[in-house]
């Protein structure tokens, strides 16, 4: 049983047939919600017990468990993953439409979306869906081509937050902050150049923050569509932060209003 995890478990970390979650948080948030479609459900004897009682909770069948030797968990992981003697195969979640997330978020005087330009690092992302989480973000909107697909990092470094928060994948950045502009969005963008700082700018109403990469920022189209561009508040011998800290304190900022 252990080889047969093994085989399934790298077939399944191929993007064309689904992803291979790990660890309890994203594989737990993944069984409790019901848009998730699993494969199978891979788990050591002693973590067994708690998977077969949430799949039951979730009304999911207890065939999709299968019990393996923690060995095999550490021969599949790299040594840094935390495994913690669960996995899961599964499909990728849909993305939500941006004109759903529109409507959805009509009758929000203070709907907050987070859009993020070239941000490549699946554990950043990861870890800025957990603070968009957190934070009670209505969506994060990414362009498909120049963001990294869902993967088992991302789950990981989100603490298996991905699974309730609509994530948006859209052609061009340019025309959905256009779309949000028309809907009542004031669209910020967040440049460690920019005049005006974070604390001194309007953060009531509806808005949509912009964030780029670490290293380039946001491309210039997209930063000119901007309705403003704002800066953190920060010590000026530091130039600047990683982009999943920098996305927290933002979000943090955004949440009093």
């Amino acid at each position: 049983m252990a080889r047969k995890f093994y085989n399934a478990a790298q077939k399944s970390a191929n993007p064309a047939k689904g992803i291979l979650l790990y660890g309890k948080h994203p594989v737990f948030q993944a069984i409790a919600n019901p848009n998730r479609i699993f494969h199978q459900v891979f788990a050591t004897a002693d973590v067994a017990p708690e998977v077969k009682s949430l799949l039951g909770k979730a009304g999911r069948d207890a065939s999709l468990l299968k019990i393996v030797e923690r060995k095999e968990f550490d021969k599949l992981f790299p040594k840094e993953a935390v495994h913690q003697g669960v996995a899961a195969s599964v499909e990728p979640l849909e993305a939500v439409a941006l004109e759903d997330v529109i409507a959805q978020t009509e009758q929000t005087d203070n709907a907050r979306i987070l859009i993020l330009d070239q941000v490549t690092d699946p554990q950043n992302v990861g870890a800025i869906i957990r603070s968009c989480a957190a934070f009670s973000v209505s969506a994060l909107v990414v362009q498909d081509k120049n963001s990294p697909q869902e993967s088992g990092t991302m789950a990981k470094a989100s603490a298996g937050t991905i699974e309730f928060l609509p994530i948006c994948r859209v052609t061009n950045l340019s025309r959905a902050i256009d779309a949000l502009k028309k809907a009542g969005f004031w669209c910020l963008g967040l440049d460690g150049y920019a005049e005006v700082t974070l604390d001194k700018a309007n953060k009531s109403g509806k808005i949509a923050l912009i964030m780029g990469s670490e290293g380039k920022g946001m491309r210039r189209l997209v930063e000119e569509n901007c309705d403003q561009t704002v800066k953190l508040v920060m010590n000026p011998k530091v130039e600047s932060l990683n982009v999943s800290t920098a996305a927290a304190i933002a979000l943090y900022e955004f949440s009093k209003f």
